[in-house]
């Protein structure tokens, strides 16, 4: 009879976050969210805290590349919409 193998116990090992360059700016929000709440509890060491300190870095600078580039679509839209009045006026 052959021996199975017992199954690893993943439930002490914690999960590697997602790379933040995957996330949506929800989902890196939330995520900043949660950490700052972690982080203001107390309940971490030190190493912890840096750690996470440093991802709501990499969070923080992920949210403001995604809300730079929303900002820098309504305002190309934004100049595209007053560039065809413009030239609707000049029309008439």
């Amino acid at each position: 009879m052959a021996e199975r193998e017992a199954p690893q116990d993943t439930s002490s090992t914690p999960e590697a976050p997602t790379p933040v360059g995957e996330l949506s700016y929800e989902q890196a929000r939330d995520e900043l969210i949660a950490l700052v709440a972690t982080l203001e509890s107390g309940k971490t060491g030190l190493e912890e805290s840096m750690r996470l300190w440093q991802r709501g870095e990499d969070l923080a600078a992920h949210c403001s590349g995604w809300l730079d580039q929303a900002e820098a679509s309504l305002d190309a839209g934004t100049d595209a919409d007053a560039s065809a009045q413009a030239g609707e006026h000049q029309a008439h």
